[in-house]
């Protein structure tokens, strides 16, 4: 059996999921009158204490939404280097928004005050862009699944309101931040300007996304998902896996941390692995050594039946979620036997 650790993204609704999804009440979203997926932007809302949603097909799409929103042309747009709006949204904040990116080099992705401070550009001067949106990311992907907690966020927040700095999350695994540190959701709320979740990843939905906002911020963000081709008809159907997954699979998700640590264990006692990232969420991430490619690696383990993927030169993440289970585990403990060193070279 081949145990598929790509990413959280290739799940499949469970059964109880699938039923809930085929007995959704269905109109034209377009026309705004699909009441399931309006009760999923009513309950999304609420959960973050904001006052309107915007349910989208992709966590990209909402990112994007978000900044375009935001931002008018000729704007700054400050993240992490390693940022998902930045590496791995097609150039969407240059190409929807028009603005421009300046990407602080945080620890494992994490912005702080003080770095964000050094990139905030002067409104006095000329030769510079206007300083407008901070964006951070929660948990952050390429920093091996590290996450932000609420003081480190209201930190942050202090400095975007000393400068009038918006604030946007991207919290594609947020809920994954939120089983490890109990911050109360409401919190996120009142810290945010906006928030994308996504609900196609641990929460194991097939589809979706949603941008949280104020009510008039929302709005315009409509109109520019309609503008973008993202309006939909009767998506019911997908905002009916969102309501069962947030009512349903976000506590669930303190068993995908406890398997991300279980993998880190097999990995560690791996001569070829020279570090592995801090496994604070569901995401393992190791660097081989320098005799290694991860395209190689990564190759060498899907025959012995362990899907992972390249996250650099010598970088390989897995991911854990919904489909995995402990036995799935006691299963690579022992491919992992086949596979050594002069296999790997």
């Amino acid at each position: 059996m081949l145990i598929d650790l790509r990413s959280d993204t290739i799940t499949q609704p469970t059964p109880a999921m699938r039923e809930a999804m085929f007995n959704a009440p269905l109109g034209d979203d377009v026309l705004g009158d699909d009441p399931t997926v309006n009760a999923l932007e009513a309950k999304a809302a609420h959960i973050f204490g904001m006052e309107a949603a915007l349910f989208c097909a992709s966590g990209t799409m909402t990112n994007q939404l978000a900044i375009r929103t935001h931002c008018r042309p000729g704007d700054d747009v400050i993240c992490d280097q390693l940022s998902h709006v930045y590496l791995y949204e097609g150039g969407g904040i240059m190409a929807n928004a028009l603005a421009s990116v300046s990407l602080p080099q945080g620890k494992r992705g994490k912005l702080t005050p003080d770095l964000i401070r050094d990139y905030i550009y002067s409104p006095a001067d000329p030769h510079k862009p206007l300083s407008r949106l901070v964006v951070l990311e929660n948990t952050v992907n390429k920093g091996g699944g590290c996450y932000y907690t609420i003081p480190e966020i209201a930190a942050i927040r202090k400095v975007c309101d000393e400068h009038g700095l918006l604030l946007h999350l991207d919290g594609a695994r947020l809920f994954n931040a939120l089983v490890e540190t109990g911050d109360p959701t409401q919190a996120y709320g009142q810290l945010f300007d906006s928030i994308s979740i996504c609900l196609s990843k641990g929460l194991g939905c097939p589809v979706g996304s949603l941008l949280l906002g104020k009510a008039s911020f929302i709005g315009q963000a409509r109109r520019y998902r309609k503008l973008m081709g993202g309006g939909w008809r009767q998506a019911g159907f997908l905002a009916a896996a969102g309501i069962y997954a947030l009512d349903h699979h976000v506590e669930r998700l303190r068993q995908d941390h406890a398997r991300a640590r279980r993998i880190g264990t097999l990995f560690s006692n791996r001569p070829e692995v020279e570090e592995i990232y801090p496994i604070d969420t569901n995401i393992v991430i190791f660097r081989l050594s320098e005799t290694l490619l991860a395209a190689d690696y990564v190759q060498k383990l899907e025959q012995i039946g362990i899907r992972g993927i390249t996250f650099g030169k010598h970088l390989v993440r897995f991911v854990t979620h919904l489909h995995l289970t402990d036995e799935h585990i006691d299963q690579m403990a022992g491919a992992l036997q086949q596979l050594t060193l002069e296999t790997t070279y």
